[in-house]
């Protein structure tokens, strides 16, 4: 008896169709120095236009996915969103170094295709990239039977942009006396979910159990991450002295903050100058999750950390508060340090 490709838990039939359906979303997010469409064996992007602009370009790339997320979207039988996920956790982390985000590249990985539900997602991530005007210049959709696990995804995408290299923003100025602007998150973003499953999986918690705010658990947790680039973009064109930017991902305030800290110095923030969106309540409260955990792995509703001059900032506030889709407030300062991060009346005044 012959033995087929799809036999083995491959379709290749499937595969085209995915390529056919998204084709058009794709070249929705094309510009002029997008030389091919999707098919081809690599993306061909013109920088012609690109260098006219600059004197010193410098490339920004960056490589992200949306980890676990993957399994509430599966859940929740809703692939509309993570691919703006992906889209919005890549380019905020070139955005904070000042770069412009050109071009994107995804990945998408199963055991087995299913075409409606990555149609669903090339779609999320071609929308996201339209609304910040980055080109959607390929990808890869594998099946692979026996890595993942039946019904699960593995979502990576890479975004490359371009920045001068005079005007690249890594926190080196930064001073004790500046002062800390937040920008508030949708909730956990892409990154904590292993936890917030774990305490969900182990209290026999349903993702139909609803918050406060009369959204359920499951809907909160697919919040999309908020996609900062435009924000940025606009700020430091206004003019706003940007010392400094963290994106808050995986590791929470405490660990990304003292990424663009420069020795001799370290940040205290003031979870009270903030209000903390009901999910990350409500999982410290049913995990019984110390409040220093809570820190290190989650958001807690600051997605992006802004870093000005003391005498700036209250322009600075203003311009945020005009360009930013959330929410924005002081939330710390910088002081003589180590380059750690501390959280105000934590653990006897701060923890690091």
């Amino acid at each position: 008896m012959s033995t087929t490709y799809k036999d083995s838990g491959v379709d290749i039939d499937a595969g085209n169709e995915v390529v056919e359906r998204i084709r058009e979303a794709a070249a929705s997010t094309f510009t002029p120095a997008v030389l091919c469409g999707i098919g081809s064996f690599g993306s061909f992007y013109s920088l012609a236009d690109v260098l006219s602009l600059y004197r010193d370009p410098v490339l920004v790339q960056s490589v992200d996915g949306v980890g676990t997320k993957t399994l509430i979207a599966k859940e929740m039988n809703d692939f509309s969103k993570i691919g703006a996920d992906l889209v919005s956790a890549c380019c905020n982390d070139i955005a904070v170094h000042g770069a412009a985000p050109l071009t994107f590249l995804d990945y998408i990985a199963n055991d087995a295709l299913v075409p409606e539900e990555v149609v669903q997602i090339v779609q999320g991530i071609a929308e996201a990239c339209r609304s910040i005007g980055v080109s959607l210049v390929g990808g890869e959709t594998a099946e692979m039977p026996g890595v993942y696990l039946p019904g699960s995804h593995d979502l990576v995408g890479v975004v490359t942009g371009v920045v001068e290299k005079h005007r690249i923003i890594n926190g080196a100025s930064i001073a004790p006396g500046d002062v800390v602007i937040g920008v508030g998150s949708s909730g956990l973003h892409t990154n904590g979910y292993s936890l917030a499953r774990k305490v969900l999986s182990s209290r026999s918690i349903s993702l139909t159990h609803e918050l406060p705010l009369g959204v359920s658990i499951g809907e909160a947790l697919l919040r999309p991450h908020v996609n900062y680039t435009t924000g940025i973009r606009a700020i430091l064109s206004a003019g706003v002295p940007v010392k400094g930017m963290a994106h808050i991902t995986g590791g929470g305030l405490i660990e990304n903050i003292p990424r663009i800290l420069p020795a001799g110095t370290d940040a205290v923030v003031h979870p009270d100058h903030w209000e903390t969106p009901d999910i990350f309540t409500f999982l410290r409260k049913h995990g019984e999750i110390p409040v220093t955990e809570m820190y290190r792995v989650f958001n807690m509703g600051i997605g992006l950390a802004v870093v000005v001059p003391e005498a700036s900032a209250s322009d600075a506030l203003s311009e945020m508060t005009r360009h930013f889709p959330a929410p924005c407030m002081y939330i710390g300062e910088v002081t003589p340090g180590s380059r750690k991060m501390r959280i105000s009346d934590i653990t006897g005044g701060g923890a690091s």
